[in-house]
């Protein structure tokens, strides 16, 4: 091959193979996971028989297994463009995935903005109990709000109910009138809200059985704390960890955006340097 072929292919080879495969190994993660997690949501949605009942869409946005399919879809997307665009070294795909990262990063800041401009005038406890009462009234009614509720206060925050154990009763298997139609969940609490007793292997998923009755003994067993009032501790608690969290977040999708655009501009300079 004559000297100056090869020195002209030196010369145009100018993308960053570091630059390249770090964008393309990193968005592969992204994607895998994002397709796991778009799976399991399909899953449970069709199991539930969503596909075929549309009109139980109005609890949409409460339903886990949508926010996992519209988190799965959002972050496959992503992940698909940054990988494909940095293995094919195509602009387009990487500008999409450089403005699409953007989007969601101005979204996110300005979230956390009007979160913390409306944190005093309790928008943020406002929006929290409005959510806590729709997973209370539907309890019974779709499996994975009743498991969610039940993580949150049985594991995640130990609590029970949005402000105690009383809010149960606008669940209708909850409520103490429920007692004429022979529930035999009326005036209780589901076992979420009971304490571990030491050494419990197999909880009592009968625990909460009777515990809002008039004269039953003051010593419950379960956790009279709201999970409001145990979500703002623990998020006091959690704060720097929190912070860090979301800052490392923003950092990575800032350097996301830099890594596309600067592949993209290698990938002109490579492209112009052949006309």
């Amino acid at each position: 091959m004559p000297a100056a072929v090869r020195k002209f292919r030196r010369e145009t080879s100018e993308i960053s193979c570091c630059l390249k495969y770090l964008l393309f190994s990193s968005n592969v993660i992204l994607w895998l996971s994002a397709l796991l997690v778009l799976s399991i949501g399909i899953w449970a949605w069709s199991e539930k028989g969503m596909f075929r009942n549309i009109y139980r869409l109005h609890f949409i946005a409460l339903d886990p297994a949508f926010v996992l399919i519209v988190l799965g879809g959002v972050t496959f997307l992503l992940g698909f463009m940054g990988s494909v665009g940095a293995l094919r070294e195509n602009t387009c795909l990487l500008g999409a995935y450089a403005i699409f990262l953007s989007v969601l990063l101005i979204a996110e800041i300005g979230f956390c903005a009007v979160a913390f401009v409306l944190k005093d005038k309790g928008w943020i406890k406002d929006q929290a109990t409005e959510g806590l009462k729709a997973f209370i009234r539907h309890y019974r009614e779709d499996a994975d709000q009743q498991n969610l509720i039940d993580w949150i206060q049985e594991d995640w925050l130990q609590c029970c109910g949005i402000d105690g154990p009383k809010d149960w009763d606008s669940n209708n298997y909850f409520n103490c009138s429920s007692i004429a139609i022979g529930s035999r969940e009326a005036c209780g609490v589901p076992f979420s809200c009971c304490r571990r007793r030491p050494q419990e292997v197999i909880k009592n998923k009968q625990c909460g059985y009777d515990v809002r009755k008039e004269g039953h003994p003051v010593d419950r067993n379960i956790h009279e704390r709201g999970c409001l009032r145990a979500g703002e501790d623990w998020l006091e608690a959690h704060l720097i960890s929190v912070a860090i969290g979301c800052v490392a977040l923003l950092i990575l999708q800032i350097l996301g955006i830099c890594f596309a655009q600067n592949l993209r501009a290698d990938i002109y300079t490579q492209k112009s340097k052949w006309h």
